[in-house]
């Protein structure tokens, strides 16, 4: 039978005396934790072991000798380390010794094969396996449901392979409190961090830890109390709550500021970990908008966006009338210019004969769009009335919202100043500011978008609907099917004129509702783009990162072993190390739950959506209705 000794490798120097650890029988294996050096006493010996047994819920006990044979070794040693097997009984009993001034080591495991003490002994093959007791202590093996349940009163739970390791030397902290140099009665051998000395400032953290801890979490009991007053929940103020991405944002960072200051210890090393997480989370991201802070306050940065964000909402200098282009698509390419003017001047200079921002307020450039859709579009032959109808709706729309463009001017900058100082707060809340200001500025092209899109819908369903008709057939609004159905001749001429007359208009319509579809696209776009990277600050797990670069082993996939002697006549040794985590995984175990956007469509019902003219919103905060 072979059996499997872990031995730390800080024991591999260590004096003479006792192996003391677990016995995995389900492994055949043997876990070695500490060596108890000479002289002792075999009744504090036992004490101790029911002492670390009681607070770890481990059955340590003594698994048999150890002996360094730095010297000739004295025959009286040889006997009484043979004599031990009587005062500690276990079975096997193992017998590991390393030669003198040499790497050769020998192991031997006896077993009494009868009942009585002078029954003749048989012995084992051992596989002598080293690990590195500091690595194991402190890292966590991945998948945590191999691990055995820590469930009171369970001093012999079962693990499969490794896990039964990692777990014992992880519950069998408690033995490794005990200093290396402790003049005791018993004297251990196994691996010791520096002690409090060489590190009285993380002492000092932590004993400040506790008030600071507890005067946070009554600031956000205070802060939590205050917004769940009754006067939020009224109906504006709970609508536009549920609209804003910064209310969004700063209710998410409330919960982990809760969760990193609460009071209550953390049950696991998953809580534990997702806590440093947050922790890391929020300290990064004040810090990065402090930094922000700081470059908007240098050089008047302020007064610099409310100069540059007037003429973006109201639109750019005039420029020559741009070529009618004589192809669908050089048209949807020409608005996609114009939308790139729009939305600020600076952007548009890589297009081929872009203007160049200046000084001077001229024409807007969605006046401009429009009456080069009230003409005639890429050769587009539209109905006249209809688009007149349509293009002097939208002009009066433009006219009431650069009148408010210019009433609010004079007060922007004193807006932005103060919308600015909310970045000592988080980037991530500087960023759904922004995110809230591109809606605020780019109201008047949603209302543009829901205008053309509601016209185009009614129409496609009134299509729908007469050719339904044509076909001998009709919609069962009870039923939610479709069922023949006959016609008289009266209703199948008036059928086919307005199916005449609304075919005859769909072109006009459907232009107008594909490019105020693009511009709305567009702004879902760049809304998205910021939204995600909200997401990205607020749930990637920075400390499991950190600890995955710098410290791999604390976050273990696995162990890979290395053979370090294999001879004929000598127990096989092995070296077993740490396989780390990978960053995919580190990510996808440990990532952070966000309150981001999320796409709320697939690419076919998005189609399906925009050729039907359906309201589409794919972007939505996490559990906001559907409509």
């Amino acid at each position: 039978m072979v059996l499997k000794a872990f031995f730390p490798t800080c024991c591999a120097l260590a004096d003479s005396g006792l192996l003391v650890g677990r016995w995995v029988p389900e492994q055949s294996s043997a876990v070695v934790l500490a060596v108890v050096h000479f002289p002792f006493i075999p009744v504090q010996v036992k004490e101790l072991l029911a002492q670390v047994q009681q607070a770890s819920r481990v059955g340590v006990a003594v698994l048999g000798t150890w002996c360094h044979r730095r010297q000739e070794p004295e025959e009286s040693l040889g006997h009484f380390l043979e004599g031990l097997g009587t005062l500690f009984s276990h079975e096997p009993w193992l017998q590991l010794c390393r030669e003198r001034g040499s790497k050769s080591w020998s192991c031997k495991a006896t077993r009494r094969q009868g009942p009585a003490p002078l029954a003749p002994a048989c012995e084992d093959q051992v596989m002598l396996i080293f690990y590195d007791q500091r690595k194991v202590l402190l890292s966590q093996l991945h998948p945590p449901a191999a691990l055995p349940e820590r469930q009171a009163g369970d001093a012999t739970a079962s693990a499969g392979g490794l896990a039964a390791v990692f777990d014992t030397v992880a519950r069998s902290e408690v033995l490794f409190q005990s200093d290396r140099f402790d003049e005791g009665p018993v004297r251990l051998t196994h691996w010791q961090s520096e002690g409090m000395e060489a590190s009285i400032l993380v002492e000092l953290a932590k004993r400040a830890a506790g008030p600071v801890c507890l005067l946070l979490a009554c600031l956000l009991s205070l802060v939590s109390a205050a917004s769940a007053c009754r006067v939020f929940r009224l109906w504006p103020l709970s609508f536009i709550w549920s609209k804003l991405s910064t209310c969004e944002q700063l209710r998410h960072r409330l919960d982990q500021l809760t969760l990193v200051v609460s009071a209550h210890r953390a049950e696991g090393p998953a809580q534990l970990m997702r806590k440093a997480n947050a922790l890391v989370s929020v300290l990064l991201d004040m810090a990065l908008g402090l930094l922000l802070l700081s470059w908007l306050h240098r050089k008047d940065r302020f007064a610099q966006l409310a100069e540059a964000l007037v003429p973006v909402a109201d639109g750019s200098p005039q420029h020559p009338s741009p070529p009618l282009p004589t192809h669908a698509l050089l048209a949807w390419l020409q608005a996609t210019q114009i939308w790139l003017q729009f939305t600020g001047g600076h952007w548009a200079c890589w297009w081929p004969g872009a203007p160049r921002r200046g000084s001077q307020t001229g024409h807007r450039e969605l006046e401009h769009l429009l009456q080069w859709l009230m003409g005639a579009p890429a050769g587009l032959k539209m109905n006249r009335a209809l688009d007149q109808v349509l293009g002097r709706f939208f002009l009066y729309h433009i006219h009431l919202w650069i009148s408010y463009i210019h009433l609010m001017s004079p007060f922007i900058e004193h807006i932005l100043w103060h919308l600015g100082l909310s970045a000592c707060l988080g980037l991530t809340v500087a960023l759904s500011i922004l995110s809230d200001i591109i809606s605020l500025l780019t109201f008047h092209i949603y209302c543009f978008y829901v205008y053309g899109a509601r016209l185009y819908c009614l129409k496609i369903h009134g299509l729908s609907s007469l050719w339904r008709l044509f076909r001998g057939k009709k919609w069962n609004v009870l039923r939610q099917r479709v069922d023949s159905c006959s016609y008289d001749l009266d209703q199948l001429f008036i059928g086919t004129l307005l199916f005449t007359i609304l075919i005859f208009l769909l072109p006009t319509t459907a232009l107008y509702y594909l490019v105020f579809t693009l511009l709305r696209l567009l702004v879902v776009t760049v809304q998205g783009l910021v939204h995600l990277l909200v997401d990205l600050i607020n749930s990637l797990p920075l400390y499991s990162l950190g600890l995955r670069l710098c410290r791999p082993y604390r976050l273990a996939a696995g162990v890979k072993f290395r053979v370090l002697e294999h001879e004929a006549g000598r127990p096989l040794r092995l070296l077993m190390q740490i396989n780390p985590l990978p960053f995919s995984h580190v990510v996808r175990t440990y990532r952070l739950p966000s309150c981001g956007c999320h796409p709320k469509h697939s690419w076919g019902s998005l189609c399906r959506k925009l050729f039907f003219g359906e309201l589409i919103y794919p972007w939505r905060q996490r559990g906001d209705k559907q409509d």
